[in-house]
């Protein structure tokens, strides 16, 4: 049906979309009410349906995520060789609170960190994650730190939540987030946001190793992050925001 009306240059009537596809148009009403209310179709005066916003959107993200990903290859294998750590592009994931990874290029060393492309993980105790919970507004943050149960998978994760809010304020504030054995014990991560066009952040630029490792060399990680995801958000198009100095994340 989507394809149907994608080819429809003038939009379709129920009697058009039920002879492209074959179904019934008792079978049509519902799914076409559904996705207008959506926002995904529309429906002038005349009874006929249109792509929606809310679906043209979604493809347009789904474009800017790819062109994001082929962009930020080159930048992340000199991310690597820069620091000699795996380095990470990822994202918010699309349906839930949860940093995904989009793609990545693993460090050369013996003793890495690896991950998996399309792995989820928490936002609240890892470097990437926190960079995104850090950029909620404040009232997404507020329903996120009220509803979200927060593990405790090392001695070193932040689990109360006026402690996890001063985190998040000091990111803002650096424009960089660190993680040290929050996640897995023995590993270490730096992020900085990678921001759009209209400020927001699009993605993260991450960084992770040994703990040993990169508290050694964090001076030149950090750099190298910040470098790497500025450089990423040039290359989109994106527009990057100055650091914020709120003193409270929920003000």
């Amino acid at each position: 049906m989507l394809e149907a009306l994608a080819n429809a240059e003038n939009g379709a009537t129920l009697s058009d979309l039920a002879l492209d596809t074959g179904a019934p148009k008792t079978s049509l009403v519902g799914l076409l009410a559904g996705l207008t209310a959506e926002g995904c179709l529309a429906r002038d005066a005349t009874g006929r349906y249109f792509l929606g916003p809310r679906f043209l959107s979604l493809a347009m993200r789904a474009i800017a995520g790819r062109e994001l990903i082929v962009l930020a290859r080159p930048i992340l294998a000199d991310l690597v060789a820069a620091t000699g750590e795996t380095a990470v592009l990822g994202a918010l994931a699309p349906d839930a609170d949860l940093a995904i990874y989009l793609d990545k290029v693993e460090s050369s060393n013996p003793i890495r960190y690896a991950v998996t492309v399309g792995e989820r993980r928490e936002l609240y105790c890892t470097a990437l994650g926190k960079v995104l919970l850090a950029h909620f507004d404040p009232a997404r943050l507020r329903h996120y730190l009220k509803s979200t149960q927060r593990r405790k998978f090392t001695e070193t994760t932040i689990t109360a939540g006026a402690k996890l809010e001063a985190d998040l304020s000091a990111i803002r504030v650096n424009g960089i987030a660190r993680t040290n054995d929050e996640r897995i014990p023995g590993a270490s991560g730096v992020a900085a946001p990678i921001f759009a066009s209209d400020g927001t952040v699009a993605a993260v630029a991450l960084i992770a190793g040994p703990s040993e490792r990169m508290r050694a060399n964090a001076e030149t990680n950090e750099r190298a992050v910040r470098q790497a995801a500025a450089e990423c958000t040039r290359a989109t198009g994106g527009i990057a925001v100055a650091p914020r100095h709120d003193k409270h994340p929920l003000k």
